[in-house]
C-alpha cells in the first residue's frame, strides 16, 4: 500500500547503490541441487540495497532520490521501475549491463537459495562522476545512504571518500556494507552503520558468544564517534548504541515469507524516522517494524503500509 507522501513533506534522502541490479525471484515447488526445475511464479524488481532502501522509504512516506552506477537494459528496467514509484533518479551510466540477483525460493519449506551476479567494472571516470553526483545530491540532503557491495574496479576506499564528502556537504552519512569497505569506511566516520551478525563478526575477526558481547562490540563500533550503531540480528531483532545509549528491540513473531531485503527496510525505517525527528525507541520501532513487514512480501524492498502499522505495535524495545 503506496503511502501518499506529499502531505508530509520531509527533507530529501539520496539513496548511493554502486551495484545496482535486476533481483529476480524464482519459485520453485521443491528445489534440489542438480535437479531440473519448473519456474511456478516469477517476480522482477529493481535492486541493489540502496534501491531497497529507496523503495521503502518511498512506502514510508519520504522523498527520495537513487543514484549510483546503471547500465545497458538491465539499468534502463532498474531506473525506470523506480521513477513509476515516485522515486527521483540521478543515475550514473555505465557500459555494458547492469547484473542480475537470483533468489530461488522452495515453496514447500520456505527456504532461499541466492545467486549475486557480477556487474561491469566501475572506470576511473566512473568513480569521479559517483563523487561529483553525491556531493551535488548531498548538498540537497539531510541523509545520505551507501548500501551494498562495491562493483569490481571500484577502490577499497571508495565509501570511505563518499562519506568525507557528504560530511562536507553538511548531511549525516550513512554506511551499509562488509569486508574490506567498512572497515576503511568507519575511518571517515560515518553517523549511522548497520552491520549484520556475519558482517560483524568478520570486522572482529570472532562472533560474539553472547549479548554482552554483542553490545561491547557495538560499543567498539560507537567509540569511534559514530553517533548510531545498529547491529540487526535476523529474527533476534537487532542491538543499537544511539548516542551512548543501547537498546535491545525484539521483532513481531512471524513466519517470514521472504527475508531479502529486511536489512535494507530496517535501514530505510531509521532514516525516514530520524528526518521526522522522533526519539530513539521511536526510530527503532519504525526499523523493525518496516523490516517485518519487508520479510512478509515476495519481493525484496517492499511493505505493506498498514502491516507496518499493525508491527509497530508490537515491536519491544529494551534498554541495556
Amino acid at each position: 500500500m503506496w503511502k501518499h507522501w506529499q502531505s508530509r513533506r520531509s527533507p530529501m534522502i539520496t539513496t548511493v547503490t554502486l551495484h545496482a541490479a535486476i533481483d529476480r525471484t524464482l519459485y520453485v515447488d521443491k528445489f534440489g541441487v542438480g535437479q531440473v526445475h519448473r519456474v511456478t511464479r516469477q517476480v522482477n524488481e529493481p535492486g541493489g540495497k540502496g534501491n531497497n532502501v529507496a523503495k521503502v522509504i518511498r512506502q514510508l512516506g519520504g522523498q527520495v532520490t537513487a543514484t549510483g552506477i546503471i547500465a545497458g537494459n538491465n539499468g534502463v528496467f532498474i531506473e525506470s521501475s523506480l521513477t513509476e514509484r515516485g522515486i527521483g533518479t540521478a543515475f550514473i551510466q555505465s557500459a555494458g549491463d547492469s547484473r542480475v540477483c537470483l533468489n530461488i525460493v522452495d515453496d514447500s519449506s520456505g527456504t532461499s537459495t541466492e545467486l549475486l551476479g557480477q556487474g561491469p567494472n566501475m572506470s576511473e571516470a566512473e568513480v569521479e562522476a559517483i563523487k561529483e553526483k553525491v556531493q551535488e545530491l548531498a548538498i540537497q540532503s539531510s541523509a545520505v545512504i551507501m548500501s551494498g557491495s562495491l562493483p569490481p574496479g571500484a577502490p577499497d576506499t571508495l565509501y570511505a571518500e563518499l562519506i568525507c564528502i557528504v560530511r562536507s556537504a553538511g548531511a549525516r552519512a550513512f554506511l551499509d556494507t562488509g569486508g574490506t569497505s567498512f572497515s576503511i569506511g568507519l575511518s571517515a566516520t560515518p553517523h549511522f552503520v548497520k552491520p549484520n551478525e556475519l558482517e560483524l563478526a568478520e570486522w572482529l575477526g570472532q562472533k560474539p558468544r553472547d549479548v554482552h558481547e554483542w553490545v561491547r562490540a557495538a560499543h567498539m563500533l560507537a567509540d569511534q564517534g559514530i553517533d548510531e550503531v545498529c547491529i540487526t540480528l535476523g529474527s533476534d531483532g537487532a542491538l543499537a548504541i544511539l548516542n551512548g545509549k543501547a537498546y535491545m528491540v525484539k521483532p513481531p513473531s512471524i513466519q517470514p515469507v521472504n527475508t531479502v531485503g529486511c536489512g535494507d527496510s530496517f535501514v530505510a525505517g531509521m532514516a525516514y524516522a530520524g528526518e521526522r525527528g522522533d526519539s530513539a525507541e521511536s526510530r527503532l520501532r519504525t526499523a523493525v517494524a518496516a523490516a517485518a513487514a519487508n520479510a512478509m512480501s515476495s519481493k525484496a524492498g517492499d511493505i505493506d503500509y498498514v502491516l507496518f502499522e499493525e508491527y509497530e505495535h508490537q515491536v519491544q524495545i529494551i534498554p541495556l
